[in-house]
C-alpha cells in the first residue's frame, strides 16, 4: 500500500477512473488493441521461498521464443472520451439558482428503467469528466451510502441529494471552500447502466452562482461482481481468520506459521498477528506484537530466525523467531527515526525501502540474520514519493520508485551500486514487480498502484531499453497491489478483484487461469475506499497460497489442478 502520509486522498477522496481495461464497461470508446495487465512482492529461494524466476521458466503448449513487439505506451490516464449524451442545460458561466434543479439536465436520450432494479445502499468510484477533457489524474470522488441505511458521503462529504434506488440516481454534495477555491456545489445525474455494476450520466459542479464545470461521468460499483464471474474458478477457500489489529496488509510465511503485519487505524493499532498454519485448514492464533508509538508496520519477511518488520517510525524492526510461534523483540536499524515502508531479502542482503527521510534504498547485511549491518544507501533526491518496493534477480536490483518510475540498477557490489536504466511515464506510479528469465530473456512483471494502472510486462534484458511488451487488467478503478512470480504463474493481489493466477508462460500474452474474489461489500470495516480487498500474497510453495484482504484477514487458498 502507498505511504498513507502521501496517499491518504487517493484512499478517502480522489480517484481517476480512467485507462484501459479489458471488462466491458463504458466508456464506448476503443481502449485500444492491447489489453492491460497487474503485479506486486516477490518470491525468493534463500528466504525459504521458490525463486521469483527460474532460468528459461517460460515455456507453454507452444513455446516462446523470447520475440515480441514494442508496444506503445498509452498511460494509466487515457481520455476516451465523453461517458453520456446526458447533458445540464445550461453552459458554464451562466447563472444558476440552484444547481440540483432536475429539470436544467436533458435525459432525452437516457434508458428508461435503467434503475428500476438499483439498489439504495452501496460504493461507488465516480469519475467526472469535463466537457473540456482531463486536466489532471485525480478527477474522481467516492460515493459511500452505508449500508445501514444511514445518509450518504461524497469524499467524506455529507450528501444534501440522495435519490438513489426506485429508478433514479441522482445525488448531491457541497465541498468546502480551499485555499484556492471557493466553496463548490457538486450534483450527479445517472443516466444509463450499461453493465450492473456501472452507471454513466452527467454532471455539473457550481460555484457562488453560477455554472463552473460541466460534463459527464461513469460510476462503478466494485462490490458487484462482474464478466459473469461466480466467487472463484480454480482456486478454493481452505480457512479464513481475522486479524485483531488494524488494518491488515502484508504476510509471510516461514516455520509454519505465517506472520500478518497491519497498519493502526483511528480505532485500532497496527502491529503483528503470527498464525500456526502447519494444519492450513485450522490456523490457530499464537501471538500479537505491538509497539507503543509503534503503529504502521506494512512490510513482513523473514530469513532464517529472524523476522523482518518495515516500520514507518523504527526503520527494520527484527524479532527472533527460533521459537516461531513466540517472537522476541531484538533491535530496529538503522538507530534513528526511518520511515521503511516495505522489506525485501535475497540472499544475505536485506534492502529496505526507505521513502522518507531521504528517499533512499537502505542495503543491509544479514548474513548474521539477527545482527544487519548497513552497507549503503542508494537514493536518487529527486523527489517524489520515494521507493516502494523492490526486487534482486541476478544480481540487479530493480526499484519501483513510484512517480520516478521503474528502474533497474547493477547491484554486483553492495556498496557501489550503479544506475543501468528505467522505464517511466507521465502520471506513472511504479509500485511493485517481478522478474524471472524466460526464452532467454529477462522479463519484469511491474505493477503501478493508481486508478487505470495495471500489469506491464517488460523486456528487460537491456536495461537501458526497457520495452513494453504485454499488459493485463480489469476494471480500470480498481488498482493492484501485489504479486508473486512462481514458474511460470504470476500471483495477483488485486484489491476489489481479489487475488488473480496468471500463466506467464508467454509473456506477452498473460492468460488468467484462477481467481477468488475476496472483496464483499458487506464485509465489516469498508470504508468505500480504493485501497481494499486483497492486499498481500505469498505462495510459499507448500501447496497454497496465502492472502491477506483488509477487511477479512489472513485466507488460505488452494489452487485445484
Amino acid at each position: 500500500m502507498a505511504p498513507l502520509s502521501r496517499r491518504l486522498l487517493l484512499l478517502t477522496i480522489t480517484l481517476a477512473l480512467t485507462g484501459c481495461s479489458t471488462s466491458s464497461s463504458p466508456p464506448a470508446g476503443d481502449a485500444g488493441p492491447h489489453a492491460p495487465v497487474d503485479s506486486g512482492p516477490s518470491s525468493d529461494p534463500d528466504a525459504g521461498e521458490p525463486d521469483a524466476g527460474a532460468p528459461d521458466a517460460g515455456m507453454d503448449t507452444v513455446p516462446w521464443d523470447g520475440g515480441a513487439e514494442a508496444l506503445p505506451e498509452r498511460t494509466d490516464h487515457v481520455d476516451l472520451g465523453p461517458y453520456s449524451d446526458c447533458a445540464f442545460n445550461l453552459a458554464v458561466g451562466d447563472a444558476v439558482a440552484a444547481c440540483d434543479d432536475v429539470s436544467l439536465f436533458n435525459r432525452s436520450t437516457c434508458t428508461a428503467g435503467a434503475f428500476d432494479d438499483l439498489d439504495t445502499t452501496g460504493f461507488y468510484f465516480l469519475d467526472a469528466r469535463p466537457n473540456t477533457g482531463y486536466v489532471n489524474n485525480f478527477s474522481g470522488y467516492i460515493l459511500r451510502l452505508p449500508l445501514d441505511g444511514a445518509p450518504g458521503t461524497l469524499s467524506g462529504r455529507a450528501l444534501t441529494r440522495q435519490e438513489v434506488g426506485a429508478g433514479s440516481f441522482f445525488t448531491a454534495a457541497t465541498l468546502p471552500a480551499t485555499r484556492f477555491t471557493p466553496a463548490r456545489n457538486l450534483v450527479f445525474m445517472g443516466c444509463t447502466r450499461p453493465t450492473p455494476d456501472r452507471i454513466n450520466g452527467c454532471y455539473v459542479q457550481c460555484s457562488q452562482g453560477k455554472v463552473g464545470i460541466v460534463g459527464t461521468f461513469t460510476a462503478t460499483r466494485p462490490g458487484i461482481r462482474t464478466r459473469g464471474e461466480s466467487e472463484s474458478s480454480g482456486l478454493s477457500l481452505v480457512s479464513e481468520s481475522s486479524v485483531p489489529m488494524g488494518l491488515p496488509v502484508d504476510v509471510y510465511v516461514t516455520k509454519g506459521h505465517a506472520y500478518v503485519v497491519a497498519v493502526g487505524t483511528v480505532s485500532k493499532p497496527g502491529g503483528l498477528a503470527v498464525f500456526d498454519v502447519r494444519d492450513p485448514a485450522h490456523p490457530v492464533l499464537t501471538k500479537t506484537v505491538q509497539l507503543a508509538g509503534d503503529t504502521y508496520w506494512n512490510g513482513v519477511w523473514a530469513k532464517d530466525d529472524a523476522l523482518y518488520i518495515a516500520s514507518a517510525s523504527s526503520g527494520v524492526i527484527v524479532y527472533d523467531i527460533s521459537n516461531p510461534a513466540d517472537p522476541q523483540y531484538v533491535r530496529a536499524v538503522p538507530n534513528e527515526p526511518l520511515d521503511v515502508h516495505t522489506v525485501h531479502v535475497k540472499g544475505d542482503r536485506l534492502y529496505a525501502m526507505a521513502p522518507s527521510p531521504g528517499d533512499a534504498v537502505l542495503i543491509l547485511d544479514v548474513s548474521s540474520p539477527l545482527a544487519p549491518v548497513e552497507l549503503n544507501r542508494v537514493s536518487l533526491s529527486m523527489g517524489g514519493s520515494g521507493p516502494h518496493d523492490a526486487f534482486v534477480y541476478e544480481d540487479r536490483l530493480y526499484v519501483s520508485y513510484t512517480e520516478l518510475g521503474y528502474l533497474a540498477f547493477d547491484a554486483t557490489d553492495s556498496e557501489h551500486v550503479l544506475p543501468l536504466g528505467g522505464y517511466s511515464f507521465d502520471g506513472q506510479y511504479a509500485h511493485a514487480s517481478a522478474v524471472g528469465t524466460f526464452a532467454g530473456r529477462t522479463v519484469a512483471f511491474e505493477g503501478g498502484e493508481s486508478p487505470g494502472s495495471h500489469l506491464r510486462v517488460l523486456d528487460v534484458t537491456d536495461p537501458a531499453n526497457m520495452k513494453l511488451i504485454g499488459e493485463y487488467g480489469l476494471r480500470p478503478e480498481i488498482s493492484i497491489h501485489n504479486m508473486i512470480l512462481q514458474g511460470t504463474k504470476l500471483y495477483v493481489a488485486y484489491y476489489q478483484e481479489g487475488v488473480r493466477v496468471l500463466d506467464v508462460s508467454h509473456p506477452p500474452k498473460p492468460r488468467e487461469v484462477a481467481y477468488f474474489n475476496t472483496y464483499r461489500e458487506t464485509d465489516p470495516g469498508h470504508a468505500g475506499g480504493t485501497f481494499e480487498g486483497a492486499i498481500g500474497i505469498r505462495v510459499p510453495g507448500d501447496g497454497f497460497i496465502y492472502t491477506v484482504d483488509t477487511s477479512r484477514g489472513l485466507l488460505i487458498l488452494s489452487e485445484q489442478p
